[in-house]
């Protein structure tokens, strides 16, 4: 972090230096960017969206919690402001690395406390068993008979129901299908 310190010291840093002339030409500030500006600030900032990615793990973009899906659409709407220029580069990045950050504390957290994690993230619900729809279930989880065929459909490629054992709705909102043991 030693070579960017320059970045955040406006004591140090002017637009009458060459390189911030330099740099100012390239990327642009403020709301009213070329074409090629808002290209190059893209591209940084998927080069440090790829960074941040790296940093949250693989839970982020594989599970699909809640949390996740709010991690990832924060993330997507402040780094936005970036390329547009709806906001300074910098404290875009520090937003965007402490919800990155955050998100990898919550999922340490939930990984090494069950209650924890069982209060933030939601558990399985059984949809189906004993070959009967649980309805009473079905209207917790705000799912629809139809909304299991189709998972069924897409899971084991038919509707026949003898070969199902059960069926749950996972936290993460996907049907799961157990299959019967022959």
């Amino acid at each position: 972090m030693r070579s960017l310190w320059w970045l955040t010291n406006p004591l140090i840093v002017t637009k009458d230096s060459t390189s911030m002339e330099m740099f100012y030409t390239v990327f642009g500030e403020g709301k009213d960017l070329s074409v090629v500006q808002m290209s190059c600030r893209a591209i940084i900032v998927f080069l440090i969206a790829y960074g941040l990615i790296r940093v949250s793990g693989r839970r982020s973009f594989a599970i699909h919690t809640p949390v996740d899906n709010i991690v990832v659409i924060l993330l997507g709407a402040i780094l936005s402001r970036a390329v547009v220029g709806a906001s300074p580069f910098i404290p875009v990045v520090c937003a965007s690395l402490t919800l990155v950050l955050l998100h990898r504390i919550f999922g340490w957290f939930m990984a090494h406390n069950t209650r924890l994690g069982r209060w933030i993230e939601s558990r399985k619900i059984i949809l189906y068993q004993d070959a009967r729809f649980i309805e009473e279930n079905m209207k917790k989880a705000l799912v629809r008979k139809e909304d299991i065929m189709q998972g069924i459909r897409q899971a084991i490629h038919t509707e026949d129901l003898t070969k199902v054992d059960k069926i749950y709705i996972e936290g993460n909102g996907k049907i799961s299908i157990l299959i019967k043991e022959v």
